[in-house]
């Protein structure tokens, strides 16, 4: 009896210990898990929000509080990216390089800015800043010149509202609850897109979690959409073949007018 007892009792006893080493569980959620883009579409604002669970239901005493970072990404895709050059007095397409695998967006907000948060190491592992995005270049290029490349592609994403980044912008609640804001541009790209969650604390990430959003074309842009996907031939003549007939159409009214 007493040898069947004694680990029971040793397991009681380490419970807490136990308990203690257990790491937090975040529960994320975001506002709109499905975002439909039609003619009227200006954007979105979506709001990203959790909770962060510690073992034993309470923020551990004595420790330093966590930081949260939620980053949204959109599908990947190929760019390439084209330098410009001044040759007598005209501007000309020069040198390029080929990217297989850059995010077609990206957005990052976080509870301090991220290069207070985490090494270098860190974020180029986890991809957290503009700064540390891995875009994947086609090239044999010197590692000076894709770096450039690189610099130009994410200044060019982030003019045109597609690449965001935005410290100090998530509002932790009494060290459990979160909550981040994210402007989803008129011109996002369609896809499937992640919303992740990091929960970091003296320069560790102790844990992360994902949600999926969908964005789509509806209405008439989705049929357009689905016509030049499917039928790209049928498209393209249908295409040509309606602004002929408006060209012709505008010509007429203006010899009548």
């Amino acid at each position: 009896m007493r040898a069947a007892t004694a680990p029971a009792l040793s397991l009681v006893l380490m419970a807490p210990l136990l308990l203690a080493q257990a790491k937090p569980v975040l529960v994320p959620d975001v506002s709109q898990r499905s975002i439909e883009i039609v003619y009227s579409f200006t954007g979105a604002d979506l709001l990203l929000f959790g909770a962060i669970l510690y073992p034993g239901g309470r923020v551990p005493a004595g420790e330093r509080p966590a930081d949260i970072v939620v980053v949204v990404k959109g599908p990947t895709q190929s760019i390439l990216v084209r330098e410009k050059e001044k040759v007598a007095g005209i501007w000309v397409n020069a040198a390029r390089t080929r990217y297989r695998s850059a995010p077609s967006f990206y957005a990052i907000a976080s509870s301090r800015p991220i290069g207070e948060l985490v090494d270098e190491r860190t974020r180029a592992i986890y991809e957290l800043g503009l700064d540390s995005l891995q875009l994947s270049p086609v090239s044999t290029a010197p590692a000076e010149e894709q770096a450039r490349f690189g610099r130009g592609l994410v200044e060019l994403k982030a003019r045109s509202g597609l690449y965001i980044e935005t410290p100090r912008a998530v509002e932790i609640t009494d060290g459990v609850l979160y909550r981040a804001r994210v402007t989803i541009p008129a011109r996002v790209p369609v896809g499937r897109f992640t919303a992740e969650t990091f929960l970091i604390r003296d320069g560790r990430v102790l844990a992360a979690a994902v949600r999926d959003i969908d964005i789509r074309k509806s209405g008439f842009e989705r049929f357009v959409a689905r016509a030049a996907e499917r039928s790209s031939i049928l498209y393209g003549l249908t295409a040509v073949l309606l602004s002929v007939s408006l060209g012709w159409f505008a010509g007429w009214v203006a010899r009548r007018v």
